[in-house]
């Protein structure tokens, strides 16, 4: 007897203990609303405590040694370029309606300095919205088909050989000049850049060519340097002066400068080209200046959030205000400056930071308020503009073909007249020429620094590893949550045995039945992918909208609008959507939408963060909680409490909110007045980010507006379609 038991206890398997990780998930998945709720509550504290976690900037890399060097711009530089703002600002240099004589005049003072010149000219050209563009190398637009003499651009470029390099690589330094309607501030950018370029025409130490570019801005600063971009990247082999050759006498006459009758001239009909570019500088001077001192402001946002590296920022902000004497700004988003609120905020933040010094004295944590409200302010700008995607100057040009380029932007606080306008051509050439000098003693490209970052303040960044926590909490309760419905919806199911809508009486031990349970998900996947696909419909419609000829925004937004129901109506009834199920199956549904439909949205803003964390910044605080809040609202109603009537309420304003064109009138609404708002604003929105490949048309057409209709639905179980449709 002892035997038998002895047996039977050595044959009964030990039970596996469960790992710790796993313990963990379960909990985590039983405790889905507690823990939604703390890292939902977190991500948004998170995100306002950036402005006080942000570092002070510092240069990373050793070699660009900013200062080391004494500057050699002087005076009679300083005149050399007087000399030229004289000329441009001549009326005789504007008496061609062309205006060549200008182009004329700053090619032969690049020639007089020994430089090479040449001119580039190109056609301006139409960005036109192109499904198959978008996260594709930079490409050209439509050339305008009836084009005169008067439709060309002029790009005149001068090129400086270093005596020390070898002409692998160069550093570009931009002039944006419109020669038909410019100002004087447009003249003094290129007297500051001429009396650098003959500073450094003398120099021994260069060991990077220079070129300097005199961008045609008649046509848009942007569109100038990125056409010169494309012919140094990939060049063409044709010119642009046989057409129309013989109806353009002024265009024939441009290569006759006096340089070519000076014996060894440097001037050539072709395309010039350096080496790789190691940076690029855009200059512009403002006419006037609404501020109290000589400032400079910095724009270094390019298309889908790309910046330049944090270093060429940091060498500027330095030699400006410890060399220079000037005082750097950075874009702010300025109605945030008088938000009291956010007054608040900062001086609880501040008392916090008093008390937490006041325990432990070496804890150096918290700002003063004014500070913090700036930076929060210079924070929602950088945040808004690395999501809209578009490039805030013609800087963005040269990071398309991952060149680190800024666009300095220097306003004097006095009128221009002589004695003001010899310090900043003094002052403004020696900042360039200090930080081409640190650029020049580089060794290989940008690569110390961040290139991930958010600025608070010309001196302070917030790093990738720091804004990517807001990010994460925000997220973190997306795939718990999701893992709680489908658990909640399989069990549901499993009390249901003999439930009519279920094929046969399945029961637990069934092990067919479980299999069939578990692929239940796959009709609410199908729902979800259906609008998916009518997100990628939606996006594409504009293409063709686009085609119609004199259709004005409003008309066109609502031919969009017109056109996007009826292909949801279309895909519903060909691809049969769970819409068209019985009632009783879509009560057992419900949860299971809302679980593929979360997953959806983590990938999908996973994925966006991957490609431009701002945009998955916004989209995470509008989308998170209409998608943690999704209830069918039948249910809610049948509750009648007062927790179900406040999340029906939160239900209904989440959703409409967070539909893009609402999300797109309410800002507009808040920060220029609900009176200004017009439909037609949206379309035209909408444009200018198709124009630009941003990614966040397309993560607002495939991702923002498919999920928001997701959550529509979820909310809209047991209603008609119908309601669906007009709540769009």
């Amino acid at each position: 007897m002892a035997e038998t038991k002895e047996k039977s206890l050595s044959d009964e398997k030990p039970k596996p203990r469960v790992r710790p990780i796993v313990r963990l998930g379960i909990f985590l998945i039983s405790h889905s609303f507690l823990v939604s709720v703390v890292c939902c509550t977190a991500g948004v504290l998170a995100l306002f405590l950036l402005p006080v976690l942000a570092k002070n900037t510092y240069i990373s890399e050793n070699a660009l040694m900013p200062g080391s060097a004494s500057p050699m711009l002087s005076n009679q530089h300083v005149s050399d370029g007087n000399r030229l703002v004289k000329d441009l600002t001549n009326p005789n240099s504007k008496s061609s309606e062309t205006g060549i004589e200008s182009h004329k005049i700053i090619a032969q003072y690049m020639l007089d300095l020994g430089a090479e010149v040449s001119f580039h000219k190109f056609h301006p050209q139409m960005n036109q919205f192109h499904p198959l563009h978008f996260f594709s190398s930079p490409v050209s637009g439509k050339i305008q088909e009836n084009y005169s003499c008067s439709s060309y651009g002029i790009n005149t470029v001068g090129i400086i050989r270093a005596p020390r390099g070898d002409g692998k690589e160069a550093i570009v330094l931009v002039t944006p000049y419109n020669a038909l309607k410019s100002g004087f501030g447009e003249a003094l950018s290129l007297g500051i850049a001429y009396s650098v370029f003959s500073l450094l025409t003398q120099v021994t130490w260069l060991a990077k060519d220079i070129i300097w570019l005199v961008a045609d801005s008649q046509y848009g600063e942007y569109a100038a340097v990125a056409a010169w971009l494309r012919e140094y990247q990939t060049p063409k082999f044709s010119s642009l002066s046989t057409p129309n050759a013989e109806m353009c006498p002024d265009v024939n006459n441009l290569f006759e400068l006096k340089g070519h009758s000076i014996s060894g001239s440097k001037f050539s009909n072709s395309f010039r080209r350096a080496g790789t570019m190691a940076a690029a500088l855009v200059l512009k001077v403002r006419d006037q200046n609404e501020q109290f001192e000589d400032t400079i402001s910095i724009y270094a946002e390019a298309s889908n959030g790309q910046m330049p590296n944090l270093d060429l920022i940091n060498v500027v902000n330095y030699l400006a205000v410890h060399r220079q004497g000037l005082r750097v700004n950075v874009e702010k988003l300025w109605p945030l400056l008088n938000s009291s609120w956010l007054k608040s905020l900062g001086e609880i933040f501040e008392s916090l930071a008093k008390v937490a010094k006041s325990l432990y004295p070496k804890w150096k944590f918290g700002i003063p308020a004014t500070e913090y409200v700036e930076g929060t302010a210079t924070l929602a700008s950088s945040l808004y503009y690395q999501a809209l995607g578009v490039p805030t100057g013609p800087h963005g040009a040269f990071r398309d073909y991952q060149v680190d380029a800024i666009t300095l932007e220097i306003s004097p606080k006095f009128s221009l007249d002589k004695v003001w306008r010899n310090d900043i051509l003094l002052r403004g050439g020696r900042l360039i020429e200090g930080v081409i000098r640190s650029v020049n003693n580089l060794l290989e490209k940008f690569h110390q620094s961040f290139f991930l970052y958010l600025l608070t303040s010309p001196s302070k960044f917030v790093s990738v590893g720091v804004y990517m926590i807001a990010f994460a909490l925000l997220i973190a309760p997306l795939p718990m949550v999701a893992a709680s419905l489908y658990v909640d919806a399989n069990s549901s199911s499993n009390c249901s045995k003999g439930d009519s809508s279920t094929p046969s009486a399945i029961t637990d031990t069934d092990e067919h039945g479980i299999a069939i349970r578990s692929w239940r998900w796959l009709n609410s996947a199908k729902l979800v992918f259906i609008v998916h696909l009518w997100g990628a419909i939606v996006s594409l419609l504009p293409y063709f909208i686009s085609q119609i000829p004199d259709c004005s925004p409003t008309t066109s937004f609502m031919i969009w609008v017109l056109l996007s129901i009826l292909s949801l109506l279309t895909l519903n009834s060909v691809l049969a959507s769970p819409l068209a199920c019985a009632k009783a199956t879509q009560e057992k549904e419900w949860a299971l939408v809302k679980s593929v439909t979360i997953s959806s949205v983590f990938i999908g803003l996973g994925l966006m963060s991957v490609i431009n964390f701002a945009t998955a910044e916004i989209g995470a605080l509008l989308m998170v909680p209409m998608c943690l809040l999704a209830r069918p609202l039948k249910l809610d109603v049948r509750a009648g409490t007062l927790r179900s009537f406040c999340r029906l309420i939160c239900n209904l304003v989440l959703g409409h909110i967070a539909f893009p064109p609402a999300a797109f009138f309410l800002l507009k609404g808040m920060l220029d007045g609900f009176g200004n708002a017009n439909v037609g604003d949206f379309w035209m929105w909408v444009e200018s980010l198709w124009a630009w490949n941003s990614a966040t048309y397309l993560f607002i057409d495939l991702t923002w507006r498919a999920h928001a209709v997701v959550a529509h639905q979820s909310c809209m179980m047991f209603w008609n379609l119908d309601v669906l449709v007009l709540s769009l």
